[in-house]
């Protein structure tokens, strides 16, 4: 694609979808938009968006297409093992030490996708703490993801391969499809959000967001950064994914807590 040519697709989404695409890497962007025009058999970019003015369902789709989504519960187990024995303890240790016992954790799965890594946290939750009255706010950009996670599913083997057959038992139906069940789904407060542009909550003792900012520009992750850095309690931890590193952590206020993790100091 052509640089006369992506900024005009540029302009038009921000206009249409109200997504800037500034934030996001250029050529995996192009590639990815390349595609999607030829899937859509038109001949180029103005008719496509004099198309989808006209045409919501396919407005949805491109904006949708736009978001990655590729998820599965516990992706990369490792991590999620470490966040299950030593982090979530911890905050657990601290907020007890701090106040009230009794106190759960307030948790954002950031970039959620279709819920799953939502859903994982509520299944640790339970197990390490299921007399808590723990807070689970999970946010997206996409509202076709966002749609499927307010259903509770269905998901794929894929997506659920990582679960213990104890897990699929206690958190999932699986007769018609595989459903995480609703008490445990109604715990998970879920919201439309575009976190480059929108404020955050704060005071959360955890975040999660894993496998989102690989997409966006060095600009649009130290925004990112800072801003989750606000959004965390002193002692915070912020949770990515296995490849997203943040270069000079203490220059933001984070010091490193182990592969994947970032702690907030106090």
């Amino acid at each position: 694609m052509e640089t006369e040519t992506y900024s005009l697709v540029k302009t038009s989404v921000k206009k249409i979808l109200d997504i800037d695409l500034t934030y996001y890497k250029d050529e995996q962007m192009k590639r990815r938009l390349d595609s999607w025009l030829a899937r859509s058999r038109l001949s180029d970019w103005p008719e496509y968006f004099h198309m989808i003015s006209q045409n919501i369902e396919e407005r949805d789709r491109f904006r949708n297409y736009l978001t990655i989504n590729v998820t599965e519960f516990f992706r990369d187990p490792d991590r999620w093992n470490m966040l299950r024995r030593d982090v979530m303890p911890q905050l657990l240790k601290d907020n007890a030490r701090n106040g009230d016992p009794r106190k759960g954790l307030r948790v954002w799965s950031a970039g959620c996708s279709i819920g799953v890594e939502a859903y994982t946290l509520t299944m640790l939750l339970d197990e390490i703490a299921p007399n808590l009255n723990h807070f689970l706010l999970a946010s997206d950009l996409d509202r076709g993801a966002l749609t499927k996670a307010r259903a509770r599913g269905p998901y794929n083997q894929d997506e659920i391969r990582n679960l213990t057959p104890e897990q699929r038992a206690r958190y999932m139906d699986l007769g018609a499809g595989n459903y995480v069940k609703s008490s445990f789904a109604s715990r998970v407060t879920f919201r439309e959000q575009n976190m480059l542009v929108d404020r955050f909550d704060n005071g959360f003792d955890l975040i999660v967001c894993r496998n989102v900012v690989i997409y966006f520009t060095n600009d649009a992750k130290q925004l990112l950064y800072t801003k989750f850095h606000a959004a965390l309690r002193p002692g915070g931890v912020l949770f990515l994914g296995g490849t997203e590193i943040i270069p000079r952590p203490t220059e933001i206020g984070f010091r490193n807590h182990g592969v994947s993790f970032y702690l907030k100091q106090s």
